[in-house]
């Protein structure tokens, strides 16, 4: 029986002299990550609030939004805005158009998420707030928003994890992150195996520190629950 090369699944020398090239791509995993997160949670917020509304109209929009942007797989949608976008004209670079990709998909997952955390807020103290006369956005703000963050952190923080992760589809419009770097030496080298299990553990040496703070809010937060 043949003994196993293990020189030809993981080349330690290789991976330790590409680490420097492929943390070159860190600053984009992350600025792709939480940038989007960012304009997500804002999003995700307006859109659960009209799918929530008494309008009918901005129910049903927001409805179809949720719908479609959870429906299509994020890799269209980013082919859709760099590849499809300069047929009419439009040319974004490749990092734009990705910010704008995992933004839009991300508001999706982000409206569902406060729409059932808002939705289980008691009714009680919204009539509370409105019998004392606090305004709507105040209520918001100072009442059910402290009480969202406590509930919302553990599912915000997987949505965060897999934008990480998912950041990686950058690459196939061309963003130079930390996967984009792993394919360029992997042909370089001709050894895709070494790359791709250092690239795996560099994502989850990323994914392991968020999950770390994760913990910390939730402590900081515990205070509401």
């Amino acid at each position: 029986m043949n003994q196993i090369q293990w020189e030809n699944i993981f080349n330690l020398r290789l991976a330790i002299e590409s680490i420097p090239y492929l943390v070159k791509g860190i600053p984009y995993t992350i600025l792709i990550s939480f940038l989007s997160m960012g304009i997500g949670l804002l999003g995700g917020f307006f859109i659960a609030l009209g799918r929530m509304s008494s309008i009918p109209i901005l129910r049903t929009l927001a409805a179809i939004y949720i719908s479609f942007m959870r429906g299509v797989p994020i890799m269209i949608i980013l082919f859709i805005l760099y590849f499809g976008l300069p047929n009419i004209g439009i040319q974004l670079p490749a990092l734009t158009a990705a910010i704008i990709g995992f933004s839009i998909n991300c508001a999706a997952y982000m409206a569902e998420i406060f729409r059932s955390i808002i939705s289980s807020i008691d009714r009680g103290q919204w009539e509370a707030a409105s019998t004392l006369g606090i305004p709507y956005w105040k209520a918001i703000n100072g009442i059910i928003m402290p009480q969202v963050l406590n509930i919302a952190i553990p599912p915000l923080s997987n949505v965060l994890l897999d934008l990480v992760k998912a950041s990686s589809l950058a690459a196939m419009i061309t963003v130079p992150e930390m996967f984009q770097h792993a394919r360029i030496i992997g042909g370089r080298e001709l050894d895709y195996m070494t790359m791709y299990i250092l690239i795996a553990s560099m994502y989850w040496a990323i994914c392991t520190l968020l999950s770390l703070g994760q913990q910390v809010l939730e402590k900081k937060f515990n205070v509401y629950t």
